[in-house]
């Protein structure tokens, strides 16, 4: 249904875009494809899914990031739910990961964080979970959308509201339980004036460190760029404040304070999955047999870094995407999951098993602490050297993505069986939760997935060896999407460096 906006029909009718459900969460342009009497349904569904899986008490936290719109959202969204019998804690200006510690504080199996994350201003959406610390997968989020667009839904009695005013300083407190360090450490926080600006700086100086604020001001028209650790101004930014504060290192937060991007004190980016190996390390020495989960766009590091084989390491490769990441590190137990998208997930004993961008920062000032003597690039440049790509996204239409990936799938698992020679070099390890990953025997590898929010592909490679067994995986892939004719824009993305 088209509603516009400044009518009549906008305040009296309901919309709610189908296409703001996604895999693991919901986001719309607002208010052109979700409205206030929309969000209310939502509301709703989310009160009725609760009573269908039977959440008792059906109690449930509410927060909001600092978006213009976003408190109003809230509000609508609040008024659903009490009207399907919710007992509604409202916990204000949050983070996610505020959030998620307030299903835990206040013990409350249920959560629904109004946020759209990094996206540009205009667009909103829900984070939502009801069995803490998971946030919906594709299974909920699918009967999500069937209850709030049939408007089938179970309205009770008994809801209620409450305002929690001290969940800010509880959140600080419990991040810095663990006492103040003894390394005197100058670090950049960098928040793209998003909500992050609200929390970061205050924990960071309550853990003893020498905070240099950048952008941390709330500012919800985004003046500079979208609070985003892997936009590359943001990181320019970032890299540019370290090298001129002659700080230990930057740390960048997204909008909603879930992921943490990291630059060292030469002011170069150490991506995520690095970064996640740099902790792993630290983290092995310290739990013997620790097992970690890595999305499947991570470095082959987790698998192949001597240091992590002989601390007895495990590494389990899993679907990209902060749902399915949080539920597996959950399922087998693992002690930290990282997600190449800066998502870090501290599971017991670190912390409660969901993403905190803010608790990784605090990870990593601890990490710092306990190797007084090295610097953030030398922890980084102690790690093997590989060869890896950006991630690339040739365009694939959203009927035919995840059909393309099926075939994808079945003829890299043949060229496995037949002991085939790809480039020079057979297979001899395939992953396939979240599309094909392979590996050839050289270490070298490849991914090919479907894009989860739009009509591509994901491709990623990697090599510990040279920059040229690099693009001999990029070749591999290349030769076979050649193949189909709804694969667009692949040999401009793959173009070797003149």
């Amino acid at each position: 249904m088209t509603i516009k906006e400044n009518t009549e029909d906008f305040e009296r009718e309901i919309l709610v875009e189908a296409s703001g459900f996604r895999e693991y969460d919901a986001r719309w342009l607002y208010p052109e494809q979700i409205n206030l009497r929309g969000v209310q349904e939502l509301g709703k569904a989310i009160g009725t899914l609760m009573h269908e899986k039977g959440v008792a008490p059906p109690a449930i936290v509410v927060g909001h990031d600092y978006r213009s719109y976003s408190a109003t959202i809230k509000q609508a969204l609040i008024i659903g739910l009490m009207s399907a019998g919710c007992q509604v804690k409202d916990i204000g200006l949050a983070l996610s990961p505020v959030a998620y510690f307030s299903q835990f504080e206040l013990d409350c199996p249920a959560v629904a964080m109004v946020t759209a994350s990094h996206n540009e201003n205009g667009w909103t959406g829900v984070k939502m979970g009801i069995n803490r610390p998971l946030t919906f997968g594709p299974d909920e989020m699918t009967r999500l959308k069937e209850i709030t667009l049939s408007g089938k839904f179970t309205l009770k009695d008994g809801g209620s509201y409450e305002y929690v005013d001290d969940m800010k300083s509880r959140y600080v407190a419990d991040l810095a339980k663990g006492g103040k360090i003894g390394r005197k450490l100058k670090v950049v926080a960098a928040c793209g004036n998003g909500t992050a600006g609200a929390y970061a700086p205050d924990v960071l100086r309550a853990i003893g460190c020498d905070v240099i604020e950048m952008d941390c001001d709330l500012d919800y028209t985004f003046p500079k760029y979208n609070p985003n650790p892997e936009d590359m101004e943001m990181l320019h930014a970032l890299s540019a404040k370290v090298k001129e504060t002659g700080a230990d290192f930057g740390c960048g937060f997204d909008g909603d304070g879930d992921r943490c991007g990291v630059v060292d004190n030469t002011g170069e980016e150490i991506f995520a999955d690095k970064m996640g190996v740099i902790l792993a390390r630290d983290l092995a020495a310290q739990y013997k047999g620790a097992k970690f989960v890595a999305d499947v766009k991570s470095t082959g590091l987790y698998h192949s870094d001597p240091v992590l084989k002989e601390l007895g390491a495990q590494t389990d490769y899993w679907k990209t995407g902060h749902s399915y990441m949080k539920r597996r590190v959950n399922e087998i137990g693992a002690l930290v999951g990282f997600e190449k998208s800066g998502h870090y997930f501290f599971n017991a004993p670190l912390g409660r098993g969901y993403d905190d961008g803010v608790m990784t920062a605090v990870t990593i000032c601890r990490l710092m602490d306990r190797n007084p003597d090295k610097s953030m690039a030398d922890l980084k440049d102690a790690l093997p050297k590989t060869w890896g790509s950006p991630t690339m996204a040739p365009f694939c239409p959203d009927n035919k993505k995840y059909g393309t990936v099926d075939t994808l799938i079945k003829v890299f698992e043949t060229y496995k069986a037949n002991g085939a020679s790809l480039r020079g070099q057979k297979i001899i390890d395939i992953v396939t939760v979240n599309g094909v990953r392979f590996t050839f025997e050289d270490g070298t590898w490849g991914l090919i997935r479907a894009s989860s929010n739009k009509p591509s592909l994901v491709v990623v490679v990697e090599s510990p060896v040279s920059e040229s067994r690099m693009f001999d995986a990029f070749d591999a892939i290349n030769d076979e999407l050649k193949k189909f004719p709804e694969i667009g824009e692949y040999d401009q993305t793959l173009k070797r460096a003149a």
